[in-house]
This record gives structure tokens, C-alpha cells and sequence, in this order.
């Protein structure tokens, strides 16, 4: 039987509860240090290296050493958009097996969090939708196209579209939402809005991990601006 190439490595590195429960922490975009990552995967320091120094041969994580410190992120934004597509395929949890099911922090989590660097959730599939629906995106296979309407629309909301453009990456991508089963926008554009929406205050990032607070501020604008009514967690 053949092996399609790559599979079997890729499986092999994710397959790990250490390494995933790394690469599940940096899907925010931010980098940690391997005493952070050994906390947060519950392993040893001279264990998680080990897993760190896996995960970078194998093109999953890059480091870079700042002074005494090296410091750990996802690779490429195409990292972060496979692996939350690939959550798809998780099975959800079994209270019934001793696992507890979506609690409150993961009900936040599904509700806004980042993906890399841009909007995932139900604020992130949401955001989507009203680009989409009022003819500013059409979605084409696994990219969206903006559309002139569009550009215009998000040009008078701050964004700098041409800059976007201009960065060395993916314009629009359709990044398949693990929680919502449905694209949202990622790419140098998802990023473009994220970041605007960090400026106005409209999203803050919690303290620790992927999941966002939407400010009041954010639930006017977005009503306003998107038609977007995102109820309270």
C-alpha cells in the first residue's frame, strides 16, 4: 500500500498529548518559552525541549532566541488554519466517559477566539457571514474574493486593504472554523480586521489562551457596523 508522503510524520507529531497540548496553546499566535510550554503540557523541561525540537524539524514551530530565552510559535499562519481545520474531525466530549463536556470556558472559547492572528467562533464565523452577505466577499473554494464594494466598505472601516494585499501571505483564506463547522476569514485580510478591531476596543484577549472578550464597545459596533448581534455567553 503507499504512503501518501508526509502523512505519517505530520500524524506522527500531532499524534503526541505533550506536543499538541504546545501546538493548542500557541494556535493564539503568540510565542512561549519551553518552561511555559513544559507547564502547560505538564512535562519536564528537558521533555518538552525534546518535543519542541520535534515539532521545529518537522516545520509545525520556529523558535527565536531572544537573549538568554528562545521562544516557540506555529510557524506559518497555514499552520494555525490546518490544525483548527483539523479539530473538525476531533470527537466532542463524552461526559459519559468521565470527560467533561463544553463548560463555561470552553463555551467563551467557541463564542470569540483567535486563530494565528485572526477572529475564529462564533464572532469570527459571524463577522463572515455579513462580509459575505452584503456582497463584500464571495467565497471561492478554499479563498475568498473581494469584491470592489467590499474593498470600498472596509476601507471606510479603518482597513488599510492595498497593505494587506501587499504582505507576504494568503490575501483571504477560508480557514474551517472547528467549532462552527464554517469558514471564517483568516489571511493578511482576516488579520487586517482583527487588527482593527483590537484598535477601536472592540475585542481584548484574555489574560491567557485563544479566547477573546467582546467589550461592550464591540457589541455596539458590531450592531452597527455588521448588523451583528452576538448574544452573552
Amino acid at each position: 500500500m503507499g504512503e501518501i508522503p508526509g502523512f505519517a510524520t505530520i500524524g506522527a507529531l500531532l499524534g503526541q498529548p505533550a506536543r499538541s497540548a504546545m501546538l493548542g496553546e500557541l494556535m493564539d499566535g503568540r510565542a512561549r518559552t519551553a518552561t511555559e510550554l513544559a507547564d502547560i503540557a505538564g512535562v519536564s523541561r528537558a521533555t518538552a525541549s525534546s518535543h519542541l525540537g520535534l515539532l521545529v524539524e518537522g516545520g509545525l514551530l520556529k523558535v527565536e532566541k531572544q537573549g538568554r530565552h528562545r521562544y516557540y510559535r506555529l510557524a506559518s499562519a497555514q499552520v494555525a488554519d490546518t490544525l483548527e481545520a483539523l479539530l473538525v474531525l476531533a470527537p466532542a466530549p463524552d461526559p459519559v466517559r468521565g470527560r467533561r463536556p463544553f463548560g463555561p470556558e470552553r463555551a467563551e472559547m467557541r463564542r470569540a477566539r483567535m486563530c494565528y492572528d485572526h477572529i475564529a467562533g462564533t464572532l469570527g464565523v459571524g463577522i463572515t457571514d455579513a462580509l459575505v452577505a452584503r456582497g463584500a466577499l464571495i467565497e471561492e473554494e478554499t479563498n475568498f474574493r473581494l469584491t470592489g464594494d467590499g474593498e470600498r466598505f472596509l476601507q471606510s472601516f479603518g482597513i488599510d486593504v492595498e497593505a494587506a494585499r501587499q504582505r507576504r501571505r494568503h490575501f483571504a483564506r477560508a480557514c474551517l472554523d472547528w467549532s462552527e463547522r464554517r469558514p471564517h476569514l483568516a489571511g493578511a485580510l482576516g488579520a487586517a480586521v482583527a487588527e482593527r478591531m483590537f484598535g477601536l476596543g472592540w475585542i481584548e484577549r484574555e489574560f491567557e489562551g485563544r479566547t477573546l472578550r467582546i467589550t461592550p464597545d464591540g457589541l455596539r459596533g458590531l450592531r452597527r457596523v455588521f448588523d451583528i448581534e452576538i448574544g452573552l455567553p
